[in-house]
This record gives C-alpha cells, sequence and structure tokens, in this order.
C-alpha cells in the first residue's frame, strides 16, 4: 500500500493522516482496519495531536475506548500543552473525563498557559465537568493560578459564565484574588460587560474599588467597555464615581475617550465631576478631539467650564479650531467661551483656526466675538430671549437674506477698491486680530475681494441676529469710507421720507436703490 506523506505541511503519512481522521468521525471499523494494518497509534500531525488528541475533543467514547485499549499514549501533549484529559474538560465531555481519569490519566495536568482541568472547563462553562471535578477527584485547588495569575473564578467572570461563578463562589473560592495586571474578577466582568456575573460577585461583599496595576476601576473598565448597565449596577453599589487612575483618568474621561453618550449621561446624572482634568485634558477636550459632537453637547449642557486649559494650555475651542470641527465650534460659540486666551505659543482660538486655513471657522469665531460683544453692551436688551432662540454662527444660506447677500457679494468683487474692505471693517469695529485672521488666506493680488466679502457677511451676520437695519448699516458705512457714489442720492431721498413709510417699505426702497447701483 502506497504510504507517503500527506502533503509538504504536514508530517502524517496517508495511513496515518486516515487514523486521525477516523478517530475525528468515531469511526471505529476504520480504526481497527488500520490498526491491523500496522498503523502507528501514536502518530502525531504537525500540532502534535494524536487520534487520541481527536477523540477525546470530539466527544467519541468508542473511538477513546477503542484507542486506549491499542495502547495510545494518555498523557501526550500536543503543541499547546494540551493533552486528552484536558480537551475533555476544554470541550465539555463528563464521560470522556470519567474514561481517561479511571484509565490512570495525571490529573494535576497543565497547559503551556498554565491553565488546569478547572481553569478549562470554568472558561467554557461546562458547569457539569466542574462538579466532577470539584466532588470527584482529589487534591484540586479551587485558586491555583495560571501563567497569567487567573484562578478559575476570574476566567468565568471574563466570560460571562453566571453559573460557574455561582458554583465557584458557592464552593468557596476566593474571589479578591489578584491576576497578574492585578485585576480581580469584578474588573474583569465589568470590563467584559456581563452584568448578572458582575451583581453576583458584588453580592459577595467585595471592595468594588479596588484598583489595578494602573489605577483602574471596575467603573473605569465599564465606562471605557460603553457597558451602561455595569456602570449603573456599580454606581447603585456606592462605587466611587471619581476614582482616578494612575494618570488620572475618571469614568467620565473613558466614556469621552469612546463617545459613549449614554454612560456620560449617567455619570452626569450621579454626580460626577465633568471638570476632572487628567494628565493633559478634561472629558470636553477629549470629546472634541476625538470629534464626538453630541458628547460635547452633553458636557455644555451639564455646564461645564469651557476656558479650562489642556495641558498645551488650549481650551476646548483652540482644539476645534485646529482640527476643522466646525460643528463642535459652532456649539462652543452658542454656549459661550472666553475668546480671549491663548494657548503655549500665545494664540488665541482665532489665531490656531487662521493658521490652519480654516476659513470658515475664522468666520464663525469672529461673528461669536462681536457678538459677545454686542450682548455685553445690551445685556438689558429685550431681544436676549429671540436671539438665544436663533443664535447661529454657521453661514447663512436663508432664503429671507439672500437678495442682500447678492448685492454683498457685487459690491465686494466688483466695486470696493483694495483695502476699501478693511475702512469699513474699521468703520464697524472689527479688530485688527479679526482683520489679520480674515487677511491670512491669501490667494493672490486679488485675494481683497474674497477678504471684502467675508468681512460684509461677518458684519451682515451681528446686524441681522441684532435685529439692525441691514441696508442702512451698509449705506452709513459706504458714506464714511467715501464711496458716497455706490451709496447716491436715492438714500438720502428715502432717509428723508421715513416719517411718511413705513419702516419695512423703506427697508425694501433702500435694498433696490442699492441693489440697482450694484447691477
Amino acid at each position: 500500500m502506497e504510504d507517503d506523506l500527506v502533503s509538504d505541511d504536514d508530517i502524517l503519512l496517508r495511513s496515518e493522516k486516515d487514523f486521525h481522521d477516523a478517530s475525528r468521525r468515531n469511526d471505529t471499523d476504520k480504526i481497527q482496519e488500520l490498526i491491523k494494518k500496522g498503523v502507528d497509534v501514536k502518530a502525531k500531525n504537525n500540532i502534535g495531536r494524536t487520534a487520541l488528541h481527536w477523540a477525546a475533543g470530539a466527544g467519541h467514547e468508542q473511538a477513546l475506548r477503542l484507542l486506549l485499549e491499542h495502547g495510545a499514549a494518555i498523557d501526550d501533549e500536543d503543541s499547546f500543552g494540551m493533552n486528552a484529559l484536558l480537551l475533555a474538560s476544554w470541550f465539555g465531555h463528563l464521560k470522556i473525563l470519567q474514561i481517561l481519569v479511571n484509565a490512570g490519566a495525571k490529573i494535576n495536568c497543565d497547559n503551556k498557559n498554565g491553565m488546569n482541568l478547572l481553569h478549562c472547563a470554568a472558561q467554557r462553562g461546562h458547569i457539569k465537568v466542574l462538579e466532577f471535578i470539584m466532588e470527584d477527584l482529589e487534591d484540586v485547588c479551587i485558586d491555583k493560578v495560571d501563567k497569567m495569575g487567573k484562578t478559575a473564578l476570574h476566567l468565568a467572570a471574563e466570560q460571562g459564565q453566571l453559573e460557574v461563578v455561582e458554583f465557584l463562589i458557592g464552593f468557596g473560592c476566593d474571589h479578591s484574588i489578584k491576576d497578574k495586571e492585578e485585576n480581580t474578577a469584578i474588573q474583569l466582568a465589568a470590563q467584559s460587560g456581563h452584568s448578572e456575573v458582575l451583581q453576583k460577585i458584588v453580592e459577595t461583599g467585595v471592595d468594588i474599588n479596588e484598583k489595578n496595576s494602573e489605577g483602574l476601576t471596575a467603573l473605569h473598565f465599564a465606562a471605557n467597555g460603553g457597558h451602561d448597565r455595569c456602570v449603573k449596577l456599580l454606581l447603585e453599589s456606592s462605587c466611587d464615581i471619581n476614582a482616578v487612575t494612575n494618570k488620572d483618568m475618571s469614568a467620565l474621561h473613558y466614556a469621552a475617550l469612546n463617545g459613549h453618550e449614554e454612560i456620560t449621561k449617567i455619570l452626569i446624572d450621579r454626580g460626577i465631576n465633568i471638570d476632572a482634568v487628567n494628565s493633559h485634558a478634561t472629558a470636553t477636550h477629549i470629546s472634541v478631539l476625538n470629534n464626538f459632537p453630541g458628547m460635547v453637547k452633553l458636557l455644555i449642557d451639564a455646564e461645564c467650564d469651557l476656558d479650562i486649559t489642556d495641558n498645551r494650555q488650549q481650551t476646548a475651542l483652540h482644539i476645534a479650531a485646529e482640527n476643522g470641527r466646525h460643528e463642535i465650534a459652532e456649539v462652543i460659540l452658542i454656549a459661550g467661551i472666553n475668546l480671549k486666551l491663548v494657548d503655549k505659543q500665545g494664540k488665541t482660538s482665532l489665531d490656531v483656526a487662521a493658521r490652519g486655513n480654516h476659513v470658515n471657522l475664522v468666520d464663525m469665531i469672529i461673528k461669536a466675538d462681536r457678538f459677545y460683544k454686542w450682548e455685553n453692551d445690551n445685556s438689558n436688551s429685550d431681544s436676549d430671549s429671540w436671539v438665544a432662540k436663533h443664535l447661529t454662527f454657521k453661514q447663512d444660506h436663508r432664503l429671507e437674506t439672500q437678495h442682500i447677500r447678492s448685492v454683498i457679494w457685487r459690491l465686494a468683487t466688483k466695486y470696493l477698491r483694495p483695502n476699501e474692505w478693511k475702512k469699513l471693517a474699521h468703520y464697524w469695529k472689527f479688530t485688527e486680530a479679526h482683520i489679520r485672521a480674515i487677511e491670512q488666506q491669501w490667494t493672490g493680488t486679488k485675494s481683497y475681494k474674497e477678504h471684502g466679502h467675508r468681512m460684509l457677511l461677518i458684519w451682515l451676520h451681528g446686524v441681522v441676529i441684532t435685529g439692525e437695519n441691514p441696508i442702512k448699516g451698509l449705506y452709513e458705512g459706504l458714506v464714511d469710507i467715501g464711496r458716497r457714489d455706490l451709496a447716491g442720492m436715492h438714500f438720502h431721498v428715502l432717509f428723508r421720507t421715513t416719517k411718511k413709510h413705513s419702516a419695512r417699505f423703506l427697508q425694501f426702497q433702500l435694498f433696490f436703490s442699492l441693489l440697482k447701483l450694484c447691477i
């Protein structure tokens, strides 16, 4: 009979490969046939597996008994250190386990990770196997650790094996043992989000604020993993909500790092310190950096301090400006922030946005700066509630302002001379910082047209949001810079007739007069 190697990748002869396959299928007739032909019962494949390993792992009693009768090596290990007994425990085959034990298999065996029978059964949730191990075998240590320092309880908690956890606790295991990373079972259950297992371990009275080698508690793990049920359970059990790690990370920092909004809501409702600073930043800074607008909104609604700076002395707005986070910047600007704060390089958020060429963000910050000044000057204004309701610093695309925006575009691109936009800006009290930021976006010798257009739109935003007459303001500005030719006599006539016309009618007259001049 031809009996070559199966392939270059395997070390078995064809007959040996057939023998392994027959054991895997529980094909006792084929096993007997090959044994009669002299096949090597102990033959191993390229990962050290024998036919006995396959039979034990698959739970085939007949094949297992037949192999044992013909001298199969009962304690042989594969390249992972797994013997037939460990495989039976891993796959939960109680009858196979009993046969092997009765056949004299070594009970106190470990694989290359240091896992014994108890570890294998516990991790996989085989309660019947566990009962047999603990009740019928001798000298089994329930708290034995593997090479990672994990006990059977650690592994069961990590894998969410509730019935196993209950069994081990009932058998008197030590639930405070720490693994090599100094995690207890409660931390591993929280890390994996197994709330029922966590509840069971909490009920034993363990220290729920226990920290691992990096200072993480169960709450940190639950928040980091987005496990809201575990977070609620731990908080209801009076864990320390403001506990911090070795790097001063709170549970809120971890929630922010991963954008877990539901957990953030829970933590905020329970009174966590929303302005806690870790070694680098607050939860707000982290949320901005990772582009989680919903998180930023939650923290702002909870009245976080937007003026707190990170390790680079940057506010949340600096970070939004640096990374071009328009949506987040809008939320921050509406909430209100100190725009004069500078980072380690002496840059304001406006400077940072301008340097990064984030044009729309530059315009938004200037709009906000001008609005804050108006708001401060008009703190007793009756229009505050209306303004708050309609406040935005984004580009204006509304139909109501379409015509005036068209006029502004024509004015900036066709009629204003170089530097005249700056004169208008000064008249309307734009600061030098505003003008520099607008001017920084240089596209060539005709950049002044784009600069003027942006400045006019920023000015229009302030006029509209504060309820002023844009046509009147534009007329007065043009006159002030000496461009009466653009304003024209039409405006003088219309202003002299204000007593004879309604304000709305006058506004339309002024608008169409200017529109006519700009066509």
